[in-house]
């Protein structure tokens, strides 16, 4: 019986409740959590069978309208984990734990990370925004606090006062990504999922993640673009 086969376990449980204090988990830390969860409960263990693990702890989150779903980095390529809600939309989500001035930082931030060129805003950049805040205008000492708690809970990352969207966040926020910023958001041409910080092809404009041009120009002496056979422009990473 199928339905029998697709029991949540104690592993199960645990499993989920790690990754929910988490919200976001690197490939081969929910690997090890995968192990651990079903040695401590004695349930049957297939090192290889990590994603058939998370479909059964899905099947029982639908009604809830979570999901757990595997993301890619976009610096190293790496696999990742996040737990997603599907019933509210991303911001909403986020309104419950900020203000509203907070939050149209945010989405100023998040305009200036999706429409630069390479996938990063600027503190300087960032900033200056906050004091032409509609809903309440942000000192700049301000600003540089709740960049920083942004930061903490996962929804941007920072290099070198550089600002980039998390992992977590493209994970949980794809879909609405794509609807709102149509004309802008590309998908990357060799993973098919959203790319932020990419290349673009300068003759027919298709996106590529950093660490899927790596992998697919890996071969070729002269890298030509996937999509219109044109020379690729830019420096393979």
């Amino acid at each position: 019986n199928t339905a029998m086969a697709a029991q949540m376990t104690d592993a199960h449980r645990r499993f989920l409740q790690v990754l929910m204090s988490h919200g976001i988990m690197e490939g081969s830390e929910a690997r090890k959590l995968h192990r651990r969860c079903c040695e401590i409960h004695k349930v049957y263990y297939a090192h290889d069978k990590l994603d058939d693990f998370i479909s059964i702890i899905n099947s029982h989150l639908q009604p809830l309208f979570m999901q757990i779903r595997k993301g890619v980095s976009e610096g190293d390529g790496r696999a990742h984990y996040a737990l997603v809600n599907l019933a509210e939309t991303e911001i909403t989500k986020m309104a419950s734990d900020y203000t509203e001035n907070e939050l149209e930082l945010f989405r100023k931030t998040m305009d200036l990370i999706i429409l630069s060129e390479n996938g990063f805003a600027s503190s300087t950049d960032i900033l200056n925004l906050a004091d032409q805040l509609k809903t309440k205008k942000m000192k700049k000492k301000e600003a540089e606090q709740v960049l920083k708690v942004f930061v903490e809970d996962k929804w941007l990352s920072e290099k070198n006062g550089e600002y980039t969207l998390h992992t977590r966040c493209i994970i949980e926020m794809e879909q609405y990504i794509l609807s709102n910023y149509q004309d802008v958001a590309r998908k990357c041409n060799i993973c098919h999922s959203l790319a932020i910080q990419s290349q673009i092809c300068e003759s027919c404009g298709i996106a590529m993640h950093l660490p899927c041009v790596r992998k697919y120009f890996r071969a070729q002496t002269e890298p030509r673009c996937p999509q219109c056979n044109d020379v690729w422009s830019c420096d393979i990473p």
